[in-house]
Protein backbone atom coordinates (compact mmCIF):
# COMPACT_ATOMS: atom_id res chain seq x y z
CA UNK A 1 0.00 0.00 0.00
CA UNK A 2 2.90 2.32 -0.77
CA UNK A 3 1.38 4.06 -3.81
CA UNK A 4 0.25 7.68 -3.91
CA UNK A 5 -3.35 6.82 -4.87
CA UNK A 6 -3.44 9.54 -7.53
CA UNK A 7 -6.62 8.19 -9.16
CA UNK A 8 -8.54 8.74 -5.91
CA UNK A 9 -7.49 12.34 -5.36
CA UNK A 10 -8.45 14.57 -3.62
CA UNK A 11 -9.37 11.93 -1.01
CA UNK A 12 -5.91 10.34 -1.00
CA UNK A 13 -4.08 13.64 -0.42
CA UNK A 14 -4.74 13.70 3.33
CA UNK A 15 -5.51 9.98 3.90
CA UNK A 16 -3.68 7.04 2.25
CA UNK A 17 -6.08 5.34 -0.15
CA UNK A 18 -6.24 2.01 1.74
CA UNK A 19 -7.33 3.89 4.88
CA UNK A 20 -10.32 5.54 3.20
CA UNK A 21 -13.41 4.21 4.94
CA UNK A 22 -15.97 2.15 3.01
CA UNK A 23 -19.17 1.46 4.98
CA UNK A 24 -17.50 2.80 8.09
CA UNK A 25 -14.30 0.74 7.95
CA UNK A 26 -10.96 1.37 6.15
CA UNK A 27 -10.47 -0.54 2.89
CA UNK A 28 -7.34 -2.26 4.19
CA UNK A 29 -9.12 -3.35 7.39
CA UNK A 30 -11.87 -5.04 5.39
CA UNK A 31 -9.31 -6.75 3.15
CA UNK A 32 -7.22 -8.07 6.05
CA UNK A 33 -10.29 -9.32 7.93
CA UNK A 34 -11.58 -11.18 4.87
CA UNK A 35 -8.19 -12.81 4.30
CA UNK A 36 -8.01 -13.84 7.95
CA UNK A 37 -11.38 -15.59 7.60
CA UNK A 38 -10.06 -17.53 4.60
CA UNK A 39 -6.99 -18.82 6.48
CA UNK A 40 -7.31 -22.22 8.16
CA UNK A 41 -4.57 -21.25 10.64
CA UNK A 42 -4.11 -18.15 12.79
CA UNK A 43 -2.10 -15.30 11.25
CA UNK A 44 1.17 -14.64 13.09
CA UNK A 45 2.18 -11.37 11.46
CA UNK A 46 0.76 -8.73 9.15
CA UNK A 47 3.37 -6.63 7.37
CA UNK A 48 2.27 -3.34 5.81
CA UNK A 49 4.43 -1.90 3.02
CA UNK A 50 3.68 1.81 2.94
CA UNK A 51 4.96 5.17 1.83
CA UNK A 52 5.77 8.01 4.22
CA UNK A 53 2.29 8.16 5.73
CA UNK A 54 3.24 9.42 9.18
CA UNK A 55 3.48 7.94 12.66
CA UNK A 56 -0.26 7.90 13.39
CA UNK A 57 -1.00 5.80 10.29
CA UNK A 58 1.69 3.33 11.32
CA UNK A 59 0.20 3.00 14.80
CA UNK A 60 -3.30 2.51 13.34
CA UNK A 61 -2.04 -0.29 11.10
CA UNK A 62 -0.26 -2.03 13.98
CA UNK A 63 -3.49 -1.82 15.99
CA UNK A 64 -5.38 -3.41 13.09
CA UNK A 65 -2.97 -6.36 13.12
CA UNK A 66 -3.24 -6.69 16.89
CA UNK A 67 -7.05 -6.78 16.65
CA UNK A 68 -6.63 -10.01 14.69
CA UNK A 69 -4.15 -11.48 17.16
CA UNK A 70 -1.13 -10.81 14.94
CA UNK A 71 2.06 -8.82 15.17
CA UNK A 72 2.00 -5.67 13.04
CA UNK A 73 5.15 -4.73 11.10
CA UNK A 74 5.75 -1.60 9.07
CA UNK A 75 8.06 -1.29 6.05
CA UNK A 76 8.52 1.70 3.76
CA UNK A 77 9.05 1.67 0.03
CA UNK A 78 10.93 4.91 -0.51
CA UNK A 79 11.36 4.45 -4.27
CA UNK A 80 8.48 3.53 -6.59
CA UNK A 81 10.18 0.63 -8.32
CA UNK A 82 7.30 -1.79 -8.83
CA UNK A 83 5.42 -4.57 -7.10
CA UNK A 84 8.36 -6.99 -6.78
CA UNK A 85 10.51 -4.29 -5.19
CA UNK A 86 7.69 -3.31 -2.81
CA UNK A 87 7.26 -6.86 -1.52
CA UNK A 88 11.02 -7.25 -1.13
CA UNK A 89 11.01 -4.24 1.19
CA UNK A 90 9.37 -6.59 3.72
CA UNK A 91 11.94 -9.37 3.26
CA UNK A 92 12.47 -9.67 7.03
CA UNK A 93 8.88 -10.92 7.25
CA UNK A 94 9.07 -13.29 4.26
CA UNK A 95 9.19 -16.53 6.20
CA UNK A 96 7.02 -19.64 5.91
CA UNK A 97 3.61 -19.51 4.20
CA UNK A 98 2.57 -16.01 3.17
CA UNK A 99 -0.29 -14.14 1.54
CA UNK A 100 0.57 -11.09 -0.57
CA UNK A 101 -2.27 -8.64 -1.21
CA UNK A 102 -2.56 -5.23 -2.82
CA UNK A 103 -4.57 -3.04 -0.50
CA UNK A 104 -6.98 -1.37 -2.92
CA UNK A 105 -8.91 -4.61 -3.51
CA UNK A 106 -12.02 -5.91 -1.77
CA UNK A 107 -13.58 -9.25 -2.58
CA UNK A 108 -16.49 -11.52 -1.77
CA UNK A 109 -15.90 -15.25 -1.52
CA UNK A 110 -16.55 -18.12 0.86
CA UNK A 111 -13.47 -20.23 0.06
CA UNK A 112 -10.92 -21.60 2.52
CA UNK A 113 -7.24 -21.36 1.66
CA UNK A 114 -5.56 -24.69 0.78
CA UNK A 115 -2.13 -24.26 2.34
CA UNK A 116 -0.81 -27.46 0.71
CA UNK A 117 -0.59 -25.77 -2.70
CA UNK A 118 2.79 -24.40 -3.87
CA UNK A 119 1.05 -21.20 -4.74
CA UNK A 120 -2.41 -19.80 -5.24
CA UNK A 121 -3.57 -16.83 -7.29
CA UNK A 122 -6.94 -15.18 -6.74
CA UNK A 123 -8.73 -14.55 -10.04
CA UNK A 124 -12.06 -13.23 -11.33
CA UNK A 125 -13.68 -13.92 -14.67
CA UNK A 126 -14.03 -10.60 -16.53
CA UNK A 127 -15.75 -9.42 -19.69
CA UNK A 128 -12.78 -7.43 -21.02
CA UNK A 129 -9.47 -9.20 -20.25
CA UNK A 130 -7.44 -6.64 -22.24
CA UNK A 131 -7.50 -4.28 -19.25
CA UNK A 132 -5.96 -6.78 -16.81
CA UNK A 133 -3.18 -9.22 -16.18
CA UNK A 134 -4.62 -12.69 -16.78
CA UNK A 135 -3.63 -16.32 -16.26
CA UNK A 136 -3.87 -19.21 -18.69
CA UNK A 137 -4.54 -22.68 -17.24
CA UNK A 138 -3.81 -26.25 -18.29
CA UNK A 139 -6.38 -29.07 -18.18
CA UNK A 140 -5.55 -29.78 -14.52
CA UNK A 141 -6.22 -26.17 -13.54
CA UNK A 142 -2.62 -25.08 -13.01
CA UNK A 143 -1.24 -21.83 -14.41
CA UNK A 144 0.75 -22.16 -17.63
CA UNK A 145 1.13 -18.47 -18.53
CA UNK A 146 0.91 -15.01 -17.02
CA UNK A 147 -0.13 -12.45 -19.64
CA UNK A 148 -0.26 -8.71 -18.97
CA UNK A 149 -3.15 -6.86 -20.70
CA UNK A 150 -3.45 -9.22 -23.71
CA UNK A 151 -4.35 -7.55 -27.01
CA UNK A 152 -5.81 -10.84 -28.29
CA UNK A 153 -7.85 -13.26 -26.20
CA UNK A 154 -5.87 -15.82 -24.21
CA UNK A 155 -7.93 -15.99 -21.01
CA UNK A 156 -10.70 -14.16 -19.19
CA UNK A 157 -9.36 -14.94 -15.68
CA UNK A 158 -8.04 -11.63 -14.34
CA UNK A 159 -5.50 -11.51 -11.51
CA UNK A 160 -7.09 -9.53 -8.69
CA UNK A 161 -3.92 -8.81 -6.73
CA UNK A 162 -3.99 -11.47 -3.96
CA UNK A 163 -1.50 -14.36 -3.88
CA UNK A 164 -0.53 -17.24 -1.59
CA UNK A 165 2.94 -18.79 -1.43
CA UNK A 166 3.69 -21.89 0.61
CA UNK A 167 7.33 -20.77 0.89
CA UNK A 168 8.01 -17.08 1.36
CA UNK A 169 11.71 -17.94 1.14
CA UNK A 170 11.25 -19.08 -2.49
CA UNK A 171 9.42 -15.86 -3.25
CA UNK A 172 12.11 -13.70 -1.65
CA UNK A 173 14.82 -15.51 -3.62
CA UNK A 174 13.13 -14.77 -6.95
CA UNK A 175 12.39 -11.16 -6.03
CA UNK A 176 16.00 -10.62 -5.04
CA UNK A 177 17.15 -12.19 -8.30
CA UNK A 178 15.18 -9.60 -10.29
CA UNK A 179 16.68 -6.72 -8.34
CA UNK A 180 20.24 -8.08 -8.34
CA UNK A 181 20.13 -8.60 -12.12
CA UNK A 182 18.18 -5.41 -12.85
CA UNK A 183 15.41 -7.33 -14.62
CA UNK A 184 12.72 -4.71 -15.15
CA UNK A 185 9.54 -4.42 -17.19
CA UNK A 186 8.21 -0.97 -18.09
CA UNK A 187 10.83 0.54 -15.78
CA UNK A 188 9.80 -1.45 -12.69
CA UNK A 189 10.46 -4.78 -11.00
CA UNK A 190 7.32 -6.84 -11.60
CA UNK A 191 5.93 -9.62 -9.42
CA UNK A 192 4.74 -11.51 -12.51
CA UNK A 193 8.36 -11.97 -13.61
CA UNK A 194 9.15 -13.64 -10.29
CA UNK A 195 6.08 -15.86 -10.70
CA UNK A 196 7.26 -16.92 -14.14
CA UNK A 197 10.68 -17.87 -12.76
CA UNK A 198 9.10 -19.89 -9.94
CA UNK A 199 6.85 -21.70 -12.41
CA UNK A 200 9.79 -22.47 -14.70
CA UNK A 201 11.57 -24.08 -11.74
CA UNK A 202 8.68 -26.47 -11.20
CA UNK A 203 6.39 -24.73 -8.70
CA UNK A 204 2.72 -25.16 -9.47
CA UNK A 205 0.23 -22.33 -9.11
CA UNK A 206 -3.49 -23.01 -8.93
CA UNK A 207 -6.25 -20.41 -8.85
CA UNK A 208 -9.04 -19.48 -6.50
CA UNK A 209 -11.99 -17.78 -8.13
CA UNK A 210 -13.73 -15.08 -6.14
CA UNK A 211 -17.42 -14.31 -6.45
CA UNK A 212 -17.04 -10.56 -6.63
CA UNK A 213 -14.08 -8.22 -7.05
CA UNK A 214 -14.36 -4.63 -5.87
CA UNK A 215 -11.54 -2.42 -7.08
CA UNK A 216 -11.20 0.79 -5.04
CA UNK A 217 -8.95 2.68 -7.42
CA UNK A 218 -11.01 5.81 -8.09
CA UNK A 219 -14.03 7.70 -6.80
CA UNK A 220 -16.58 5.90 -8.98
CA UNK A 221 -15.17 2.52 -7.99
CA UNK A 222 -15.18 3.37 -4.27
CA UNK A 223 -18.80 4.54 -4.41
CA UNK A 224 -19.73 1.26 -6.13
CA UNK A 225 -17.70 -0.72 -3.59
CA UNK A 226 -19.55 1.03 -0.76
CA UNK A 227 -22.86 0.05 -2.35
CA UNK A 228 -21.90 -3.61 -2.71
CA UNK A 229 -20.28 -3.87 0.73
CA UNK A 230 -23.48 -2.57 2.31
CA UNK A 231 -25.41 -5.23 0.41
CA UNK A 232 -23.19 -8.28 0.93
CA UNK A 233 -21.22 -7.81 4.17
CA UNK A 234 -23.19 -8.74 7.26
CA UNK A 235 -21.33 -6.31 9.52
CA UNK A 236 -21.51 -3.32 7.17
CA UNK A 237 -25.09 -2.01 7.29
CA UNK A 238 -25.22 -0.61 10.82
CA UNK A 239 -26.92 2.37 12.42
CA UNK A 240 -25.40 3.75 15.60
CA UNK A 241 -27.69 3.65 18.63
CA UNK A 242 -27.17 7.34 19.36
CA UNK A 243 -28.45 8.54 15.97
CA UNK A 244 -30.40 11.79 16.39
CA UNK A 245 -33.07 12.27 13.76
CA UNK A 246 -36.00 14.59 13.36
CA UNK A 247 -38.45 14.40 10.47
CA UNK A 248 -35.97 12.12 8.71
CA UNK A 249 -35.91 8.71 7.05
CA UNK A 250 -33.11 6.16 6.69
CA UNK A 251 -33.62 3.75 3.78
CA UNK A 252 -31.47 0.62 4.19
CA UNK A 253 -28.89 -0.59 3.57
CA UNK A 254 -26.88 2.20 5.18
CA UNK A 255 -24.02 2.75 7.57
CA UNK A 256 -24.62 5.54 10.08
CA UNK A 257 -21.74 6.29 12.46
CA UNK A 258 -21.85 7.49 16.06
CA UNK A 259 -23.08 11.00 16.82
CA UNK A 260 -24.75 11.57 13.43
CA UNK A 261 -27.60 14.10 13.30
CA UNK A 262 -30.31 14.00 10.62
CA UNK A 263 -32.74 16.90 10.29
CA UNK A 264 -35.40 16.91 7.56
CA UNK A 265 -33.32 14.39 5.67
CA UNK A 266 -33.65 11.28 3.55
CA UNK A 267 -30.56 9.07 3.75
CA UNK A 268 -30.15 5.93 1.66
CA UNK A 269 -30.24 3.51 0.20
CA UNK A 270 -26.50 2.73 -0.05
CA UNK A 271 -25.30 5.70 1.99
CA UNK A 272 -22.45 5.70 4.51
CA UNK A 273 -22.35 8.63 6.92
CA UNK A 274 -19.27 8.98 9.14
CA UNK A 275 -19.41 9.73 12.84
CA UNK A 276 -20.26 13.23 14.00
CA UNK A 277 -21.75 14.33 10.66
CA UNK A 278 -24.84 16.46 10.13
CA UNK A 279 -27.32 16.07 7.25
CA UNK A 280 -29.95 18.83 7.14
CA UNK A 281 -32.70 19.52 4.60
CA UNK A 282 -31.06 17.09 2.20
CA UNK A 283 -31.29 13.79 0.35
CA UNK A 284 -28.19 11.57 0.31
CA UNK A 285 -28.23 8.36 -1.73
CA UNK A 286 -25.51 5.95 -2.95
CA UNK A 287 -22.82 8.11 -1.40
CA UNK A 288 -20.00 8.17 1.16
CA UNK A 289 -19.64 11.02 3.62
CA UNK A 290 -16.74 10.74 6.05
CA UNK A 291 -16.65 11.89 9.66
CA UNK A 292 -17.55 15.33 11.01
CA UNK A 293 -18.97 16.68 7.75
CA UNK A 294 -22.04 18.85 7.17
CA UNK A 295 -24.47 18.70 4.26
CA UNK A 296 -27.32 21.19 3.97
CA UNK A 297 -29.98 21.97 1.34
CA UNK A 298 -28.57 19.42 -1.08
CA UNK A 299 -29.50 16.37 -3.12
CA UNK A 300 -26.44 14.16 -3.39
CA UNK A 301 -26.14 10.94 -5.37
CA UNK A 302 -23.02 9.00 -6.41
CA UNK A 303 -21.03 11.34 -4.18
CA UNK A 304 -17.88 11.02 -2.08
CA UNK A 305 -17.16 13.65 0.57
CA UNK A 306 -14.13 13.60 2.83
CA UNK A 307 -13.93 14.42 6.54
CA UNK A 308 -14.72 17.89 7.93
CA UNK A 309 -16.40 18.94 4.68
CA UNK A 310 -19.08 21.64 4.64
CA UNK A 311 -21.39 21.52 1.64
CA UNK A 312 -24.48 23.60 1.07
CA UNK A 313 -26.00 23.65 -2.34
CA UNK A 314 -27.75 21.88 -5.13
CA UNK A 315 -28.24 18.44 -6.64
CA UNK A 316 -24.87 17.06 -7.71
CA UNK A 317 -22.61 14.04 -7.94
CA UNK A 318 -19.57 15.33 -6.07
CA UNK A 319 -16.05 14.42 -5.05
CA UNK A 320 -14.71 16.73 -2.34
CA UNK A 321 -11.64 16.04 -0.22
CA UNK A 322 -11.13 16.61 3.51
CA UNK A 323 -11.73 20.10 4.95
CA UNK A 324 -13.39 21.40 1.78
CA UNK A 325 -16.15 24.04 1.95
CA UNK A 326 -18.63 24.75 -0.81
CA UNK A 327 -21.82 26.78 -0.85
CA UNK A 328 -24.05 27.83 -3.72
Amino acid sequence: MAGRGTRLRPHSITVPKPLVAVAGKPIVARLVEDLAKACPEPIDEIAFIIGDFGEQVEEDLKALAQSLGAKGSIYQQTEKLGTAHAILCAKESLQGPVIVAFADTLFQSNFKLNMEEDGLIWVKKVADPSAYGVVKLDQEGYVTDFVEKPSTFVSDLAIVGIYYFQSAENLEKELQYLVDNNIMDRGEYQLTNALENMKTKGLKFSTSRIDEWLDCGNKKAVVHANQRVLEIKEDAAQIASDLQQSNSVVIPPCFIGEGVVLENAVVGPHASIGKGSLIRNSIVQNSLIQENSQVEDAVLRDTMLGAYVKYKGQAQALSLGDYSEYSC
